[in-house]
């Protein structure tokens, strides 16, 4: 650990907080109709699909557009993918994807989760880069943002029910937010040198002689959106560590901005949407909080490094350290802080993108991005899901409250009841259901260890860190599991499309049933939402759920594995 790098975090975290109100009041007015600069195409959209954006919808019939866009979608993706070497702009010659990889890569990029268990130069074309995969990078990105919006909405007024149009904001997420980011962060990239043509691969000589193919490609474009809409994944195996896709330390830290400035801008946009500013500032805080202690311990970790690593002549003792930290799978460029830093955030996000290998980090280390994930992704989280992801938590967070004071929990006027309190469990319950039962499987039968490269307790956090990022929709691995098996394609499709679907639904029935109610007035009885003591509550919540539903995993993966470290053992 360094001075400069404590200084470099500092700084990402204040040019953050910086474009949290600008970004949320314009997300503000995006979805609430004020722009009107794109509004002939906008209308362009409505009319091909004959939507009435103006028409409000019942959380169910949102619900069902949503679940019938994203069913489509994945279908003409999994065709796309098998169907690629019939198609153009193939210019390597790529064949068709194999079945399972198709399945698994369709529901992994419907699902925002972009879990990739293949090499991307090696096995998608130019077009599958740019239609099949991104594209779903634009959509499902827009469809978070609405599912944000609509329980937002629910809670910001009397709708009878109705939680606003699917259609038009997924056309106002798309085109209004997410293209125009785009667009100039893609321009900013080529001009730091992001590739972006549709060459053929370069056939080159070394300077000893051997053969290399370079792999080209439409990259900049693709690299812009991935991490605006934290879809994560790569054009390349290597990820954000190749200099393809991330080549100065300029992108990197635009990288991380992108990440978070929407899910952060989020935050501010429901707080203002509300009428509760303060409210909004508090769960922003709340983020922030658990982000710095998130970005702390990897760093700190990380920096000591491995004690079996220390300098010649030292015992191997929990005060002796690697010198200089453990620089194992981290790329030089970007050293031990902003490798911390990215792990930390693209894991607090929804977004799989990564510029160092997270299967290389101290177990300590290696534990932050697994917990981000495992605490529900609440800590900005990904474009949408961020935010009514700690929405739920705090709607919990309030009924746990209002037992505490004997008094009917009631969060900005709305009465929780027993059916909301329901939605909330279901969401909250889901999560680990498709986590723990998977990974225990998979730690119990030949396909499932098959896949590992390293045994004992960082085997385990290999497949227990796979399950987490497929069922949080984040995407990133620890890169230490061969997932490109029946066994783990099938697998993680389900664990991506059920992490998404089983846990949007009860949000949006929360969102319809608090929109049902009229706002009643507060008391001083009512419990306060904003301010130092909501937020260290909110905090607690988050990490108690979060410590009580995968203490057991962990205790017997990567906090085994630090032990055994410190005791000079390896795997």
């Amino acid at each position: 650990m360094t001075t400069n790098g404590w200084l470099q975090i500092a700084f990402y975290f204040a040019v953050l907080a910086l474009l949290t109100k600008p970004m949320g009041a314009y997300l503000r007015r995006v979805y609430d109709g004020t722009f009107q600069w794109l509004r002939p195409v906008e209308r362009l959209f409505y009319r091909a699909a004959g939507v009435d954006p103006a028409e409000s919808q019942p959380w169910t019939t949102y619900a069902a557009g949503m679940l019938a866009f994203s069913a489509v979608s994945m279908l003409f993706t999994y065709a796309g993918l098998r169907l690629q070497h019939l198609l153009p702009l193939n210019p390597a010659g790529l064949p068709a994807v194999a079945d399972r990889q198709a399945f698994e890569t369709a529901a992994s990029f419907t699902t925002n989760t972009n879990w990739q268990s293949y090499a991307g130069e090696a096995t998608m074309s130019y077009l599958s880069q740019m239609l099949q995969l991104a594209f779903h990078n634009f959509v499902s990105a827009a469809v978070g943002m609405g599912v944000a919006m609509a329980l937002v909405r629910g809670i910001a007024g009397h709708t009878g029910g109705k939680v606003g149009n699917f259609w038009a904001d997924l056309v106002r997420g798309t085109l209004y937010v997410l293209l125009p980011l785009s667009l100039v962060l893609a321009l900013v990239l080529v001009q730091q040198g992001v590739i972006q043509n549709f060459d053929p691969y370069a056939h080159v000589k070394t300077l000893e002689g051997a053969d290399q193919v370079i792999a080209m490609g439409p990259v900049a474009s693709q690299e812009a959106i991935k991490q605006l809409g934290t879809n994560g994944g790569g054009f390349f195996n290597a990820n954000a560590a190749h200099p393809f896709e991330n080549p100065t330390p300029f992108t990197n830290f635009l990288s991380m901005l992108a990440i978070l400035v929407i899910p952060d801008g989020l935050v501010w946009a429901f707080g203002d949407m509300v009428g509760n500013r303060r409210h909004g500032w508090t769960i922003w805080a709340a983020m922030t909080v658990l982000l710095l202690l998130g970005v702390g311990t990897a760093y700190w970790a990380e920096g000591r490094g491995n004690p079996i690593h220390a300098e010649r002549g030292v015992a191997v003792v929990p005060t002796a350290f690697q010198p200089g930290g453990n620089m194992e799978g981290k790329e030089v460029r970007f050293g031990l802080a902003n490798s911390a830093l990215y792990a930390t955030v693209t894991t607090a996000a929804s977004c799989g993108a990564v510029n160092s290998m997270h299967d290389s980090f101290t177990p300590l280390g290696g534990l932050v991005p697994l917990v981000n994930m495992q605490l529900g992704e609440v800590i900005f989280g990904g474009v949408g899901a961020g935010l009514y992801g700690a929405l739920v938590m705090v709607v919990l967070t309030v009924f746990l409250a209002g037992l505490m004071v004997g008094r009917t929990p009631m969060y900005l006027g709305k009465r929780l009841r027993s059916r909301e309190v329901q939605a909330v469990m279901v969401y909250v319950l889901a999560f680990p259901a498709v986590v723990l039962p998977l990974t225990a499987l998979s730690a119990l039968v030949g396909p499932g260890l098959a896949g590992l490269n390293n045994g004992g307790p960082h085997g385990l956090s290999e497949i227990l860190y796979a399950f987490t990022s497929t069922a949080a929709n984040n995407g990133s691995a620890f890169a230490g599991l061969t997932g490109s098996t029946y066994w783990y394609n099938t697998l993680f499709g389900i664990a991506t499309l059920a992490g998404r679907f089983v846990l949007i639904v009860p949000v949006l029935a929360l969102a319809g049933f608090l929109g049902e109610q009229k706002a009643a007035a507060t008391d001083a009885g009512t419990f306060p939402v904003s301010g130092v003591l909501f937020a260290t509550l909110l905090i607690g919540v988050i990490v108690i759920v979060g410590a009580l539903t995968y203490f057991p995993a962990l205790a017997l993966g990567p906090v085994a594995e630090h032990f055994v470290m410190q005791a000079g053992g390896l795997f």
